[in-house]
């Protein structure tokens, strides 16, 4: 018992010199238990060598299938690092320069203001500092967008209000990178999907990764999404859209994943004697140079200075060294790689649930030990964290509903006919709000999951409870009327503050479709 007690205050007084296969073991498997995450791959490289590589818990909670360091995985937005390598190699090969117009390439592509549209450059469709709000137009893409093609997506930025100026404020965008896997498709000749994976992928033998799911080879080692629904743990439909392959198309296993980060480590250079390269040294450093600033948080125990976005990763100093670093989401998949160039160290992890507080929990601890950091039971923080901010969020939500169950014990009587009608946005298209039998019912004409029943709020603001309880995106309607008291126009917002930003409801501008 004392050996016990002695070891774990060695553990919290001390830092770890290196971390051990054994305590990342015990890490994992707390993590996967506090998180309620089915099951989590993890790799580390270290010098140019991978110090491991590992599968923890299941694939699925219905099959039970054991994870293995070959499972597959949806990278989500990591895959935005191999569209911007994709760029810089043809930067390399003089096809390209970052700072080229987009419109020289193509000339349809137009934002909102046209002084933005003609000094549009390449650079700027992968810095996140284009003036439009956070995840504006994703919708267009998410929950799944399968009516949008990437031509639409460039047909309707022009219809997307800025939030800010342009170039002078970081706000998270991920239509702007599909349109950078179009320039690679128009310089190269090659889909974006074709040049990842001849010109990235298979150099590096990526051999159990491909660009998109659906150009999988071999999908019988591959995780389900899990997403907790109505509180329980729920597997969801695997996301498909081959639109937002330039975004977050991806999926890899941490046995590829690591030839990765040795390849960002080693500048750009690969084989087995570093004799080859993808992209140059010059390139590399463009990719890792701060292009847009993000206000950092300056405290213990990485006391960070400075925190940016360069191109396709995410910048900051931490504990006096450099990061770099990416996370990603799709619904039911949530992943996050880490490198830190002095210390030729890169760690990546991927979970088939949503919780972003279990990769920040693994990935703080293992980088903690490298950084000689004292011990921090992150598992413990970003659980109590992450409860905490689900039950303040559950708080608001619940008070919506308790309205509107209020409103029909009380039998309310609601005019519905007045909100009935099809509605229509300039970017995300026409919605209908029809009374059927009593109830009245939103459903989307380009986005087909985006359906589910309306319910009366108060005064002219009404809710919608989607079909699909996996979104976690209920949202209100806030209806306008005219001068005769019917429906006249609609605008939208989430209910609740965690719902995930590519619900960008708040984005829409709907105006009633004349007959």
């Amino acid at each position: 018992m004392r050996k016990i007690a002695l070891l774990l205050l060695l553990i919290s007084c001390n830092s770890f010199a290196q971390i051990s296969e054994k305590q990342v073991d015990e890490l994992v498997e707390n993590t996967l238990k506090s998180f309620d995450v089915p099951g989590i791959a993890v790799a580390i490289v270290k010098d140019g060598k991978v110090v491991l590589s590992k599968g923890y818990g299941v694939k699925s909670i219905r099959t039970k299938e054991k994870v293995d360091a070959n499972t597959l995985f949806g990278i989500a937005s990591n895959s935005k690092a191999f569209t911007t390598a994709a760029l810089a190699m043809l930067v390399d090969e003089k096809k390209i320069n970052w700072d080229d117009k987009v419109i020289q390439y193509i000339p349809e592509f137009k934002m909102y203001n046209d002084f933005v549209t003609n000094e549009f450059t390449i650079r700027d469709l992968v810095t996140h500092r284009c003036g439009l709000g956070l995840g504006a137009g994703d919708l267009m893409v998410w929950p799944d967008g399968t009516d949008f093609t990437p031509k639409d997506i460039i047909q309707n930025l022009q219809y997307l209000k800025p939030v800010s100026s342009f170039r002078s404020k970081f706000d998270y965008n991920n239509l702007l990178f599909i349109v950078a896997g179009e320039v690679i498709a128009k310089v190269s000749g090659k889909s974006w999907c074709d040049f990842i994976e001849e010109h990235i992928l298979k150099p590096l033998e990526m051999n159990h990764s491909a660009a998109s799911f659906v150009r999988l080879k071999d999908s019988s080692n591959i995780i389900a999404p899990h997403v907790p629904t109505d509180g329980k743990l729920k597997i969801i439909s695997r996301y498909k859209n081959q639109t937002f392959d330039g975004a977050a198309g991806i999926y890899s296993c941490v046995n590829d994943l690591s030839k990765w980060m040795i390849l960002q480590l080693q500048n750009g250079k690969y084989g087995s004697e570093k004799q080859l390269q993808l992209f140059s040294k010059k390139e590399q450093d463009e990719m890792w140079g701060l292009q847009t600033i993000i206000p950092a948080n300056t405290k213990p125990p990485y006391n960070t200075h400075f925190s940016g976005y360069g191109l396709g990763w995410f910048l900051s100093d931490v504990k006096g060294y450099k990061q770099v670093s990416h996370t990603g989401g799709l619904e039911g998949i949530v992943t996050q790689t880490t490198l830190f160039p002095e210390l030729n160290l890169g760690i990546v992890v991927l979970t088939n649930q949503q919780s972003g507080a279990a990769f920040s929990a693994i990935t703080n601890t293992i980088k903690d030990s490298y950084l000689d950091i004292p011990y921090t039971n992150y598992v413990e923080m970003y659980s109590k964290r992450e409860k905490d901010n689900i039950a303040e969020a559950d708080k608001t939500t619940a008070e919506v509903w308790a309205t509107v169950a209020k409103n029909i014990n009380d039998k309310l009587k609601i005019d519905l006919k007045k909100y009935e009608g099809y509605f229509v946005d300039n970017w995300f298209g026409q919605v209908a709000i029809l009374e059927e039998k009593g109830k009245l019912f939103f459903k989307s004409v380009r986005s087909s999951q985006l359906v589910g029943e309306i319910f009366f709020y108060k005064d002219n603001t009404l809710v919608v409870k989607w079909d699909n309880h996996s979104f976690n995106a209920d949202a209100f309607l806030f209806f306008e009327m005219d001068e005769t008291g019917k429906s006249d126009a609609l605008k939208m917002k989430p209910i609740s503050d965690l719902t995930d930003f590519s619900y960008d409801f708040q984005d829409l501008d709907f105006v009633r479709v004349r007959e």
